[in-house]
């Protein structure tokens, strides 16, 4: 019998576009014929409970249990009747189904109304840029989250929009906690999705049930439907694998963990999961294959780890294009949950999912899990071939919005693909995570910029060039400022995730690294961010040798179940956790261009030492460098049409000589440069030879040659006004 898979992410990740594992796994199975259907359990779970049908169901509920209920959950009860009669409306606006609704919000009593309606007052004045249309998805964001506030007071205190009973798989050591739940009876939520799930086992009738859980959140969910396809489909083969088991399972020793899965692989699944059918299929046939890569399984009662297959893993080019084939794509909710301009990008609108290269083209920084395959293998995908998969999947999806999930895009990959993208002359919207490092040129971030990049976030951590040198960053604080500012000038939005917290960090570096952030959103270089707390990890370098980072581990037993988040004791003895409030608050207001003559101390209710930044330190980095050399190997693209030309004469003291106008029209204006008849002629041909259309790309050297064939001085040329002109419209050096 030939194997059908079933492929799920389980509730929930994000509600407005699929977790892209799944579509990943499908894509590369189609390149082997296997007939296979995916699902995102998560967004199929909210449609149901965020339903009137749903909303009946969880008043139902909570008036059927005894507790005495707060006064915020009273005030929702007692309006249930509204939220009943306002829900589908409300989801169909946030699918785009409903623009006009967008009006009746904006009246603000058309929604019933509870406590996170109190921080409307505070942030009123952050919709004064916002439409109508963005102003209302704000307001049904906060109307779900009153719901959601109920639902986990009065029906399942494990529920979160993106995640469910994370608290059950955040660092689970021991397996203890989570079977216990298991063996409870399913909560209402519970029920919802096994329903869900009943049908579409009931209509597929997989062979192999592949279950991808990228965090926490969705760990709970993923074994309460591997617990029932066990208990009514026991022929149904059930593997676990995704972000979750790859870096928190890697040490698994449970073999409960066993009664609810068959196998649980690590990283790259397109190899492992080829060798569980094989598996299966021989099985089916009498013969035993026993060729297994990198899976988890119970043998005579306990947990072995094989990976005997000789069998190579797949190249990012063998593996296809993503397919989002079964999946609701008309069905997602676009919210927008705090006024955030990336966490807003992260939650608003759909976008296809796609990875430039595989693994980190840099991999050294010391808190990340660069010891993982993940993260370790590095290789890059051609660009002809990214821009293939962009088309393939615009044309199956109807969207031309890219996420890039890369650990940080590859400087010359993304020069490349922007290359390819303007060449096929395709209109995307993109945007990924990079390294902040020099070789993000002004024009550089031009070019990304004309090819439909958006946005770009990347690690500053600890803006402290000790502290970014012990983190093995490669990166100053002098250099973001000025990768920021490149990305800033061409329109690209930036976003910077912060670290607080690392080790050896002094108080002193915390407050210093403080003022360097209010400095970057001050110069306007910045225009988003976030702070989070340090985390030990155990795949990470600071995890693996903490002795040589002034950190000790507070155990080394290693778990039977997840092991991967470590508690330490940090050298210094410092309570970080003090600053957080602080921080965030300041970094709130920075983001909506506010409070920078503020003292650092205003932010925090205990006492801090002065900063000893210099107030202009950005500033000054930031003034323009001096150095206007250009490399011979340097590629030099024009993104500019072709000229109109005029020809005139112009005479002076009984000479006369012959002169070209050359005009421009761009997207935005017109302009015009002047030069002599042959230097002219020759740029017009150049001009033509060096269009980003064009295949070949051509060197600042090669450019050289050719003009010293005709003329003289291409140095005097290169550096005169007509191309001063021109580099201002888009002639690049790249």
């Amino acid at each position: 019998m030939k194997t059908k898979l079933f492929i799920i992410t389980p509730p929930f990740t994000q509600l407005n576009t699929p977790y892209p594992a799944t579509a990943y796994i499908k894509g590369f199975l189609n390149t082997k014929n296997i007939e296979s259907v995916q699902a995102d359990l998560g967004i199929e779970v909210i449609l149901e409970l965020f339903s009137k049908e749903g909303l009946q169901n969880v008043f139902a509920i909570a008036t059927a249990r005894t507790q005495k209920l707060t006064p915020n959950s009273q005030r929702i009860q007692a309006l249930q009747d509204e939220y009943v009669k306002t829900i589908d409306p409300v989801i169909a606006f946030l699918q785009g189904k409903n623009p006009t609704l967008a009006l009746q919000i904006c009246q603000e009593d058309f929604l019933p109304e509870a406590s996170r309606f109190a921080q409307l007052e505070e942030l009123d004045w952050a919709f004064g840029t916002m439409g109508t249309q963005d102003k209302a998805k704000h307001l049904a964001t906060l109307y779900l989250e009153d719901i959601s506030d109920f639902i986990v007071e009065c029906v399942d205190a494990n529920f979160g929009f993106s995640r469910y009973a994370e608290r059950l798989g955040r660092s689970a050591n021991s397996f203890d906690e989570l079977y216990e739940a298991l063996q409870q009876e399913p909560t209402y939520i519970d029920t919802v999705l096994l329903s869900i799930l009943k049908e579409k086992i009931e209509t597929i009738k997989p062979t192999l049930f592949l279950i991808s859980v990228p965090f926490p959140g969705n760990l709970y969910a993923a074994f309460r439907s591997a617990q029932w396809v066990k208990k009514h489909y026991p022929n149904i083969k059930i593997s676990m694998g995704g972000g979750f088991p790859n870096t928190e399972l890697r040490s698994l020793s449970d073999a409960r963990v066993f009664e609810f899965f068959d196998f649980i692989t690590l990283d790259d699944g397109e190899m492992p999961i080829e060798e569980l059918i094989s598996n299966i299929e021989s099985r089916n046939f009498g013969t035993d294959y026993n060729s297994y890569k990198r899976t988890f399984l119970l043998e005579d009662g306990k947990v072995v780890y094989k990976n005997n297959s000789l069998k190579h893993d797949y190249k990012q080019s063998q593996v296809g294009t993503p397919d989002y084939s079964d999946l609701f794509l008309d069905k997602y909710i676009s919210v927008i949950e705090i006024v955030n301009p990336m966490h807003r990008m992260w939650s608003d609108g759909r976008w296809n999912k796609l990875t430039m290269a595989h693994g980190c083209y840099w991999g050294k920084c010391t808190f990340c899990d660069i010891s993982l395959d993940y993260i370790k293998i590095y290789e890059p995908v051609a660009a002809n071939l990214l821009c293939d998969r962009m088309e393939e999947m615009i044309a199956q999806t109807g969207e031309n919005g890219f996420h890039f999930v890369d650990e940080a895009a590859p400087p010359a990959l993304m020069r490349a693909l922007a290359l390819e993208i303007l060449r096929r002359k395709i209109a995307v919207t993109w945007w990924t995570n990079i390294r902040f490092e020099k070789s993000f040129t002004k024009d550089l971030c031009l070019l990304l910029k004309a090819s439909g990049c958006i946005a770009v976030s990347g690690g500053l951590e600890v803006a402290s060039d000790r502290l970014l040198k012990l983190i093995d960053k490669g990166v100053t604080v002098e250099q973001v400022a000025k990768v920021t500012r490149n990305f800033t000038e061409a329109g690209v939005m930036v976003h910077s995730y912060l670290m607080y917290g690392y080790p050896t960090q002094t108080i002193q570096e915390t407050i210093d690294s403080f003022e360097m952030v209010r400095q970057l959103f001050e110069v306007g270089v910045l225009q988003s961010g976030f702070w989070h707390q340090f985390a030990m990890t155990a795949h990470s370098p600071v995890g693996l040798y903490p002795e040589k980072f002034g950190v000790t581990k507070e155990t080394e037993i290693i778990g039977t179940f997840a092991n991967n988040d470590i508690n330490y004791t940090d050298a210094t003895g410092i309570d970080h956790d003090k600053f957080s409030f602080g921080l965030k608050k300041s970094l709130f207001n920075f983001m909506h261009g506010i409070c920078f003559d503020y003292e650092l101390q205003d932010w925090f209710e205990f006492k801090i030492p002065k900063t000893k930044i210099s107030p202009d330190f950005i500033f000054d980095a930031l003034q323009e460098d001096n150095d206007f050399s250009v490399k011979p190997t340097a590629k030099i693209v024009w993104l500019g049409g072709k000229p109109f030309v005029e020809h005139f004469t112009k005479s002076k003291k009984g000479n006369s000589w012959e002169l070209m106008t050359l005009i421009f029209h761009d997207k935005k204006e017109s302009f015009s440069i002047q030069t002599n008849k042959r230097e002219g002629e020759w740029l017009v041909e150049m001009l033509q030879k060096i269009a980003v259309s064009n295949s070949k790309t051509h060197s600042f050297q090669e450019i050289k040659i050719d003009f010293e064939s005709y003329l003289e001085d291409f140095e005097l040329f290169w550096y005169s006004k007509p191309i001063k002109t021109l580099r201002e419209y888009g002639l690049l050096v790249l």
